[in-house]
């Protein structure tokens, strides 16, 4: 079956999110336009690895002429999607200085080669990629605390044991 893909002329809300208890979270990229939103599963590298990458790609824009275009982007609520629409495989940033967009393109991970993966791409404002990047922050912290030892993250299941005191 064929997806639809998804090339939206503007994003009206764009965050991350996870389900899940911590140490098995499942994470989402989650954005709305108009009455449709897309949820799309991907791995916490991910989420973390693009989050420093907007983050730089932000510092590295040219300055808006007259301050900044778009003051305020509260930071967008993320609804529990259940199922992800797809899971993400490839990320890509670029940026459009027309109308000062940052632009996130996601193609779907898929393991058969005859099958066409879905594609999005979600323009997205400046003050929307700084809320994501301080929420994708505040996750990633949020997650297991490591082994004092090896620095692997600890299982909540194991009381805090690691297998490298073995």
């Amino acid at each position: 079956m064929d997806r639809p893909e998804i090339n939206w002329d503007d994003t009206h809300a764009f965050t991350t999110g996870t389900v899940g208890p911590r140490g098995r979270r499942v994470f989402f990229l989650q954005a709305r336009h108009t009455d449709q939103v897309v949820s799309l599963k991907l791995e916490k590298q991910q989420v973390a690895g693009l989050a420093e990458f907007l983050d730089k790609m932000l510092n590295d824009l040219p300055p808006v002429p007259g301050g900044e275009s778009d003051n305020a982007a509260d930071e967008a609520d993320f609804d529990d999607p259940g199922e992800p629409d797809w899971v993400i495989g490839n990320l890509g940033v670029t940026y459009h200085q027309s109308s000062d967009r940052l632009v996130l393109f996601a193609e779907e991970l898929v393991r058969d080669e005859d099958v066409q993966p879905a594609h999005a791409r979600f323009p997205l404002s400046r003050a929307q990629v700084v809320a994501f990047v301080a929420r994708a922050r505040v996750l990633i912290e949020a997650g297991r605390d490591p082994c004092p030892l090896c620095g692997a993250p600890l299982d909540p299941a194991a009381n805090g044991w690691c297998p490298c005191v073995n």
